[in-house]
């Protein structure tokens, strides 16, 4: 009976159901992000789904905006916790390195995105205001140009990561980053 009474209130709910929806598409893509698995992985009946989200579509947008959300809110504190341009270029470095997308998890949520940004215009808001976000971070250290640039290399290199075979070494990052803040450093 306690068990039944905890599960009929359920604040949380809906929230379980938006990350259950980013873990199962991490594990298995969009396409196969059945609302049966996402049920699943969220431990709610399956009409909790709809009872919550008008459509399956709904729910994704949900989620993918979640985590949009939580990766700019990382990137923004990466680059909001360093002072001037050398320690701004690490920052650059370690986010390519080791702070963002490194988890596989977070790789095949951010090209689901992508795939779904290329197809449908209020995703594609979402992935602008994601990079906006991003060069907004870096442009407190670099130029406008530069940041730019800088957001297309971290962009580029976790697509790389996602697809290479060997890891990228770290030494070839910063020398990517160093060459592309060379003479564009931002300064105050």
């Amino acid at each position: 009976m306690t068990e039944r009474r905890r599960r009929r209130h359920d604040p949380e709910r809906r929230d379980r159901i938006v990350d259950a929806c980013l873990e199962v598409v991490g594990e298995v893509g969009v396409a196969g992000a059945s609302t049966r698995r996402v049920a699943a992985a969220a431990d709610v009946p399956l009409g909790s789904i709809t009872y919550h989200f008008d459509s399956v579509d709904a729910l994704l947008f949900e989620a993918f905006e979640r985590f949009a959300r939580r990766m700019s809110d990382r990137f923004e504190a990466s680059m909001a916790a360093v002072d001037g341009v050398e320690e701004a270029r690490r920052a650059v470095a370690d986010l390519v390195a080791v702070d963002v997308l490194t988890d596989p998890h977070e790789l095949v949520l951010t090209h689901e995105l992508y795939t779904l940004a290329a197809r449908d215009p209020r995703y594609r808001r979402l992935t602008h205001a994601w990079m906006a976000r991003s060069r907004h971070a870096l442009a407190r250290h670099f130029d406008p140009a530069t940041a730019r640039l800088l957001d297309a290399m971290i962009e580029g290199l976790t697509i790389h990561r996602a697809l290479d075979t060997e890891p990228r070494d770290r030494d070839e990052i910063e020398l990517a980053v160093e060459r592309l803040t060379r003479t564009t450093a931002h300064v105050d």
